[in-house]
């Protein structure tokens, strides 16, 4: 009997590992499910993929650049902080809060495509390197980090990224297409494994929600319906 995407993501969630050692100095793993907070995690990311993805129905993917401190890195959902939880999941966190802007875009294209149910049963959201990374800046604050900042890293952690997606792929994702969040070093980055792969029909690039949110705010109807288009193409 097939797993459900429920059981394949939470088993695929809590086997990732990434040995800080082999990385380049000064580069932290960002690993939500075996960090300090893992049980609450977990825990979140239980509840969430029980309630959205306890089928084997067939998806798209969708796939960002690795997740942050106040996303996945602290919910263990990608693009969801405990606002978007709360408002659009009828998930409740008491223990803390966190406030993401990427998130606020993606939960505005989910209402627009008829909200969080309607939305998961069709697409899946993960990101091209599944887990983090963080560097200490010179002022001494933990900022975090892409896996292509540094060619050194991208390097380190290519092995890491086709096993993950390959692993994801046997979830149940439809080859037609995968929507890649970035229109630049992620995109390009993306193409180039899956032209040598051959994962994926074509990869569909779009701006990504932190870039929107930052800088084309005021045009964010107009990225939504863009986005939107992108989806029901």
């Amino acid at each position: 009997m097939r797993k459900t995407w429920k059981t394949n993501i939470l088993e695929f969630n809590t086997s990732l590992k990434l040995d800080e050692n082999e990385l380049p100095k000064s580069i932290h793993v960002l690993n939500p499910f075996q960090g300090e907070f893992k049980q609450r995690i977990n825990a979140i990311a239980s509840e969430f993929y029980t309630k959205f993805y306890d089928d084997t129905n067939e998806r798209e993917l969708i796939l960002g650049i690795n997740p942050g401190r106040l996303g996945a890195g602290s919910t263990g959902i990608p693009f969801t902080d405990t606002k978007r939880l709360s408002q659009f999941c009828d998930i409740h966190i008491d223990e803390f809060s966190s406030h993401e802007p990427s998130s606020e875009f993606v939960y505005l294209l989910i209402e627009a495509c008829g909200g969080s149910e309607k939305f998961y049963s069709n697409f899946f959201i993960s990101s091209v390197c599944p887990l983090g990374f963080t560097i200490d800046s010179q002022s001494g604050k933990t900022v975090n980090y892409n896996y292509y900042d540094s060619k050194t890293l991208e390097k380190a952690v290519l092995p890491f990224i086709v096993e993950s997606i390959e692993k994801q792929l046997d979830f149940g994702v439809n080859r037609e297409k995968v929507i890649c969040l970035g229109t630049g070093k992620n995109a390009k980055f993306l193409k180039e494994l899956n032209n040598q792969k051959k994962w994926f029909k074509q990869v569909v690039p779009f701006e990504h929600p932190r870039y929107v949110m930052q800088y084309k705010r005021k045009q964010l109807d107009l990225y939504l319906d863009k986005f939107i288009s992108l989806l029901n193409t």
